[in-house]
């Protein structure tokens, strides 16, 4: 048990690790860097192999931390809403992921239904910050923030993510983790 709870820690720190560096690599590819959503890659992960409550902390701490460290993202309102769109992610994955069967199709299911359930998040937390700021967050604005400027992120997040789930739960890649 205390074996098990070690490796969720360390993997924790690694998917942490991964939010705060990989904005600095996409963001050197002219255009499409921030439109790769490299937050969100690690704390999927997270959720999908540490569990809803490692991907949840992850989630939460990594825009929020890197807003304060870095002054990337701005505080508010997107490392906030940013916040709860991550810890949606990481909760999402992780809870799906260990109620659903462990087959491909499920991990491709629990994905969707985590970056969906993440994005809704965020528009509402946008929705309530601009109301608090006094703007206005309309559903056009919703939709281009979530899914029209986020199509290479959300292409490369169903691409990439279940290969890795179904690398990383194999138990021959890593003995005795449970």
């Amino acid at each position: 048990m205390k074996n098990k709870k070690i490796y969720k820690i360390v993997l924790s720190a690694l998917f942490m690790t991964l939010a705060y560096v990989l904005p600095f690599l996409t963001g050197q590819i002219p255009e499409i860097g921030a439109m790769l959503c490299p937050m969100h890659l690690p704390v999927l992960l997270c959720g999908f192999i540490c569990g809803w409550g490692w991907g949840l902390a992850v989630g939460f701490i990594a825009p929020l931390f890197r807003s304060l460290t870095l002054g990337m993202p701005l505080l508010f309102p997107t490392a906030l809403c940013m916040a709860f769109e991550l810890a949606a992610y990481g909760v999402v994955s992780g809870l799906m992921h260990k109620f659903l069967p462990l087959k491909k199709p499920f991990i491709y299911i629990s994905l969707i239904v985590s970056m969906i359930a993440g994005r809704l998040v965020w528009g509402v937390a946008m929705f309530v910050c601009m109301g608090i700021n006094g703007g206005a967050f309309t559903f056009s604005a919703f939709l281009a923030g979530a899914f029209t400027n986020a199509v290479p992120g959300i292409i490369l997040q169903i691409v990439l993510i279940p290969v890795l789930v179904m690398i990383i739960d194999n138990p021959k890649v890593i003995k005795n983790r449970d």
